[in-house]
């Protein structure tokens, strides 16, 4: 099914999301739409996928003008997408989850439902447990059940967001290995929407660019990394500089430590970080790592050893302790538990503020807010909501509400769905932390994040830690130790 889109434009308010956008995406290929946090792509998307309807413009599909104005109303005339975080339920099975908003429902005839999502399964090249339920799944997982969804309910357009963003390495071969299946054997139109470059490379046929909501190239594939970069952000980016500094005391002592979930234990862990010192995080989701940085922030508990920060044993202390100590936990999910959603930026300035107040001062706090804007190159006004912020202004915003002279910055996936330049400038504030002798710890399934910013890395597996200097390993070494292997191992071999 060709996509055309035709000069579709979509306001906010004072900010121009779409601008006249005119593209064309044809079936059978996967098109890779490109842009910097806040070009649009996001905003282009959900019009097509029927989340938004546009203010003017038209969609054309099949070469026939298509009006919808809903999600079902897009999957109807066969335009679904795949967002970031999955939407299932997770109380329900995998089962449940596909035969959901099929006709009939969860009052179909089970069994029909089972050969069906079995045959469609294995067409594609999943491997999913029907019976299982959607909150034991990994999210690689998660989006293969939610592809298996959309495809059993018509779609012919499949939008993906940031789809490799929290799988593994082998996770994202077995999904590009289906989305080449799906659009190059049975002919599906593919949007794939990625800040990976490297990946754009390997897997699309053509790009999309798109700047302050305005399509600035579209061109086939292969096309230098160089190029893609300059046409996003208009200029060419210099990564920041990792200079070495003096370590510092220890900020953070774990002795002995043993924390566990019900399918997943961390034992008898010992390890140190001094001040100054940037240690990453690697493993396949689930292996561990979060399990022991939220030990590490009061907000896993510990069962057995001692947490102790900056020479003082917190075991058992709440976050809030933990933060009073110097202590910030950055998570993965921006809004289920970063921010507040619903509440303004001034709202959240005035929320971070160390010292509670009976009166608010909000002329105070707008100005506060409006500094924190300019100094965090935030695109977003004080009062705006933090939901409609892009990914990469809510990012910015966390930083924002960092307090100064943190001791520890504890950090799930600090550039999740990032483009490049925002990620450099992340990293910019992150290394300046260090430099002021913050010790920071971070998950990361970029291996070449972990690579070029961390002083040691942890490889997770299945509970089970390895540490190494990072100046003693390449990507390849951290690739086989996160899959359980010793590194240099044959391939196949346990």
């Amino acid at each position: 099914m060709r996509v055309d889109l035709r000069n579709v434009c979509k306001r906010f308010g004072p900010v121009q999301a779409s601008d006249s956008v005119t593209l064309t995406f044809e079936d059978g290929l996967i098109h890779a739409l490109l842009g910097e946090n806040g070009a649009g792509k996001s905003t282009l998307m959900k019009i097509l996928s029927g989340f938004y309807t546009a203010d003017s413009g038209q969609i054309v599909l099949a070469g026939k003008p298509a009006v919808y104005d809903t999600p079902a109303g897009a999957i109807a005339h066969g335009v679904g997408m795949l967002h970031q975080d999955p939407l299932d339920f997770a109380p329900f099975s995998v089962l449940e989850n596909f035969i959901y908003g099929q006709p009939g429902g969860l009052l179909q005839k089970r069994g029909a439902a089972r050969d069906a999502f079995v045959r469609l399964a294995g067409r594609i090249g999943f491997d999913l447990n029907p019976d299982a339920y959607a909150d034991t799944l990994t999210i690689g997982q998660r989006q293969q059940l939610e592809i298996l969804r959309l495809i059993s309910l018509g779609v012919r357009v499949l939008i993906l967001d940031e789809p490799t963003t929290g799988i593994s390495a082998e996770q994202k071969n077995v999904l590009f290995d289906t989305l080449r299946r799906l659009a190059h054997d049975e002919g599906l139109n593919l949007i794939f929407v990625s800040h990976k470059l490297e990946e754009v490379e390997e897997l699309c046929d053509d790009i999309s660019v798109l700047r302050h909501g305005q399509v600035v190239c579209t061109q086939a594939m292969p096309c230098p990394t160089e190029y893609m970069v300059e046409m996003m952000f208009g200029q060419k980016l210099v990564r920041a500089r990792r200079p070495d500094v003096i370590l510092g005391d220890p900020a953070l002592q774990v002795r002995d430590l043993t924390v566990s979930t019900a399918r997943l234990a961390v034992e008898r862990l010992n390890f140190e970080a001094r001040a100054g010192e940037v240690i990453g995080l690697a493993g396949l989701d689930g292996s561990g790592q979060k399990l022991f940085l939220r030990a590490c922030a009061g907000l896993q508990r510990v069962e057995h050893g001692r947490v102790v920060v900056a020479g003082r044993d917190l075991t058992g202390r709440d976050y809030h302790t933990f933060m009073r100590a110097g202590v910030i936990y950055g998570p993965a999910g921006r809004l289920e538990e970063g921010l507040v959603g619903g509440l303004t930026l001034a709202e959240h300035i005035a929320l971070a503020d160390p010292k509670p107040r009976m009166w608010l001062d909000w002329a105070g706090i707008t100005a506060r807010t409006r500094a924190q804007i300019a100094r965090f190159n935030i695109k977003g006004r004080a009062h705006d909501d933090v939901r409609g912020l892009s990914g990469g202004n809510q990012q910015r915003a966390l930083l924002a509400l960092t307090p100064p002279n943190l001791g520890l910055l504890l950090l799930e996936h600090p550039t999740r769905g990032l483009d490049v330049e925002s990620a450099v400038w992340v990293w910019g504030q992150l290394l300046a932390r260090r430099a002021e002798g913050t010790a920071i710890l971070f998950i990361s399934a970029d291996l070449d994040e972990i690579m070029d910013y961390s002083d040691r890395v942890l490889v997770f597996f299945n509970g089970q830690v390895t540490e190494i200097a990072a100046a003693d390993t390449c990507v390849e070494d951290l690739g086989y130790l996160i899959g359980g292997k010793a590194i240099g191992s044959v391939e196949g071999e346990a």
